[in-house]
């Protein structure tokens, strides 16, 4: 896609995460490639004031360009962004389910078959960092090895895709595990899905195509 589409793109996802309820406020943060590029949202602007032309444009070297400043978590994007060249989008949310299990520094089993569409048989926490840092920015790229997903202790969560479109969908797709496996706590010892059982259910979903955003 060309620059003006992905801003306008990156503006639209920013207001939708706060509309489906998987962020609040200014909380969250959205990064896509554009060549050797990252654009990413600029820092306390709240998304229904946000404009394409708002979007920082962010170059590997970490100088940037733009009329408002980066994200303040711009090292956590472009980390990943360096060491995952599967990813083409990052999407980082305060996601209550995501983020009452991240205080806890629980890991998120596989509770439910969607886990499958995550790249294994769980979602890793992070340990904590202070946001915005470095060592935030190393520690998530290493809890996302092999994985879409992670969460970030007494944070949040990350989500990578190689579109936008669809690191929206894995991140909705997240909360809502985060939040059955929480909901199963309340109620007694969640039953887990064994690595067998995840790997079939991977297997199905690239035999018959899985219907969730591709573009």
């Amino acid at each position: 896609m060309d620059e003006a589409t992905l801003r306008r793109n990156i503006v639209a996802a920013a207001q939708r995460m706060n509309a489906i309820g998987i962020n609040q406020g200014t909380s969250g943060n959205i990064s896509v490639r554009h060549g050797t590029d990252m654009l990413i949202t600029p820092s306390a602007t709240p998304y229904e004031d946000m404009r394409p032309e708002h979007i920082a444009a962010m170059r590997p070297d970490g100088t940037w360009r733009g009329p408002l400043k980066p994200s303040t978590e711009w090292p956590m994007h472009l980390e990943i962004l360096r060491g995952r060249p599967d990813a083409g989008a990052v999407v980082h949310t305060h996601a209550t389910y995501c983020t009452v299990l991240s205080i806890l520094r629980r890991e998120i089993p596989a509770v439910h078959y969607m886990m499958a569409v995550f790249g294994g048989t769980n979602i890793r926490c992070a340990p904590y960092a202070t946001f915005g840092t470095p060592e935030l920015a190393a520690l998530a790229l290493e809890a996302l090895a092999d994985r879409q997903a992670c969460l970030l202790a007494n944070h949040g969560m990350v989500v990578i895709a190689p579109t936008l479109a669809r690191a929206m969908w894995l991140a909705a797709e997240l909360e809502t595990l985060a939040r059955m496996f929480v909901e199963a706590l309340r109620i007694g010892t969640p039953t887990i899905l064994s690595a067998t059982e995840i790997a079939e259910t991977a297997r199905r979903f690239d035999s018959y195509g899985l219907h969730e955003p591709k573009a």
